[in-house]
């Protein structure tokens, strides 16, 4: 079995925290879902996924309908973050798990502790939501980035509010002299990994360091735990500025990112978009679909900050009705219903037609 970093110990500790999840999303409905497998019978029995704290609403409601539709289900998500979800699947403390980023060529490698031997795991993009640059300045409703002035401020090398670069972008604001806090997740995350791909990406000068879910700590910043904890740490500051997905953005402001000569206010079809405009990731298995997003893009009407977060199954099940019950929830996850019930509660983009069948299909492939 193959334990890397967190190993069991985080698996063992996500499982036992599941127990508090599960109760409430049973008690709510939702749209419509899968209420029976494909052979026709009732779905029964329970399902642990662990993963990504940015899929938390998105999962709350697809959870939700779906045990309403299949009340002798129940669909555990733990939002733990994207790293703990990857390393409980693997150690087999997950039946699925949710993740900012697609499994890596050294993951795949691996073994996977519900997989049959021998067999693989397979990402199915569901969940398509752009990255908020959140902020919380006092007198401040509105801020324009570009992406060296946004760099400079997460490498810690721009340090207050009022320093020339800001003010260039921003000549309408009144900037104070105060310092700038910048918010990073303190735990592995996809949605830093996504958010530091961006700024190699554009701004490779002054972000020097490469990709990676853990935040670097030659730059410094004031870490908090998960989606939830930046939010709270933005929320509760005066001249911080953070990142987080977009539907936990809330009522704290939000900067508009300059791509191309515009500054882009981000929205799910700004998201979608830059999905669609993006290659898939090259030398995968069949029915393993992971997207190479492309940040430097300047075409009109892309919002690059973007993640796509996936559900990581296995190919082939050791357990066959755990397999059966995979394939119904993430087969409702991903159908138009759920991505619907994910856009009305989480604000995500949902899956083009494109994507869509793709993903149905690598669906039909569970077994």
């Amino acid at each position: 079995m193959n334990i890397t970093r967190f190993g069991g110990v985080t698996a063992l500790a996500a499982v036992a925290a599941l127990a508090l999840t599960s109760c409430a999303a049973n008690e709510t409905g939702g749209g419509a879902a899968p209420a029976a497998s494909e052979g026709g019978e009732s779905l029964s029995g329970t399902l642990v996924g662990i993963g990504a704290s940015s899929q938390g609403s998105a999962q709350e409601a697809w959870r939700a309908a779906f045990q309403t539709a299949n009340p002798e289900t129940t669909v555990e998500y733990s939002p733990d973050g994207s790293g703990a979800g990857r390393e409980a699947f693997i150690a087999g403390g997950a039946d699925f798990a949710g993740s900012d980023r697609a499994l890596n060529e050294e993951e795949l490698a691996g073994t996977f502790g519900k997989c049959v031997e021998g067999t693989s795991a397979i990402d199915l993009p569901v969940y398509i939501s752009p990255i908020a640059v959140i902020f919380n300045l006092e007198g401040v409703d509105e801020l324009n980035l570009d992406q060296a002035t946004l760099a400079g401020i997460f490498a810690g090398q721009i340090t207050t509010w009022n320093a020339p670069e800001i003010a260039a972008l921003n000549p309408d604001a009144t900037l104070p002299s105060s310092p700038i806090t910048a918010v990073h997740r303190s735990d592995d995350s996809g949605t830093t990994e996504n958010f530091t791909e961006y700024l190699n990406a554009v701004a490779p000068d002054i972000w020097t360091e490469e990709a990676d879910g853990v935040w670097p700590e030659a730059f410094g910043g004031e870490a908090a735990a998960q989606t939830s904890g930046v939010v709270d740490a933005v929320t509760n500051g005066n001249g911080t500025i953070g990142y987080a997905d977009a539907s936990r953005a809330g009522e704290l402001g939000v900067a508009k990112i300059k791509v191309g000569e515009e500054f882009v206010e981000y929205s799910p079809e700004a998201a979608a978009a830059i999905v669609d405009a993006s290659p898939e990731a090259e030398g995968r298995e069949e029915n393993d679909i992971a997207f190479e997003i492309d940040r430097t893009s300047t075409e009109a009407g892309v919002y690059p900050i973007v993640l796509v977060s996936y559900l990581i199954t296995c190919q082939d099940y050791q357990d066959d009705e755990t397999a059966a019950l995979v394939k119904a929830y993430v087969g409702y996850v991903a159908s138009e219903e759920g991505q619907a019930e994910a856009e009305s509660t989480a604000g995500i983009a949902p899956l083009s037609s494109m994507v869509s069948e793709q993903v149905s299909t690598a669906i039909e492939s569970i077994k």
